[in-house]
Order: structure tokens, then sequence, then C-alpha cells
């Protein structure tokens, strides 16, 4: 069985691959996952922030 691992995606990204890598992880929809990281933004939460930190630190998936 293979290792379930956060990686940005390369097939699911609009930006990062960021929402994309975490829908995959979570098994979820990447626009409910892009949708959580703009309200967060929006509501003066640390949405953007946590995006670009995770842009530094997430590796890309290479599969």
């Amino acid at each position: 069985m293979k290792e379930k691992r956060l990686t940005r995606s390369t097939s699911e990204r609009m930006l990062a691959g960021v929402a994309g890598g975490v829908a995959q992880y979570f098994d979820m929809d990447p626009t409910l996952v892009r949708l959580i990281f703009v309200l967060l933004a929006a509501a003066g939460g640390p949405g953007v922030l946590i995006y670009l930190v995770m842009w530094l630190i997430v590796p890309e998936d290479i599969a």
C-alpha cells in the first residue's frame, strides 16, 4: 500500500497546487478547499499566510 503524503498537486492546480494537494490528501473537492482558504483570508484570518507557507514547505507531487 502506498504511503499517503501531503504534496502540492500538479493536476488540480490553479496557482501553486496547495489547495488541490490538501483536497487530494483529505479526499475532498478542491473547490471546497479553495473556498475555505478564501473565507479564512476574507474574515481577517490567516488564509493567505497559511497558503504561502504551505507553498514554500509542501513538496510538489512528482508522480
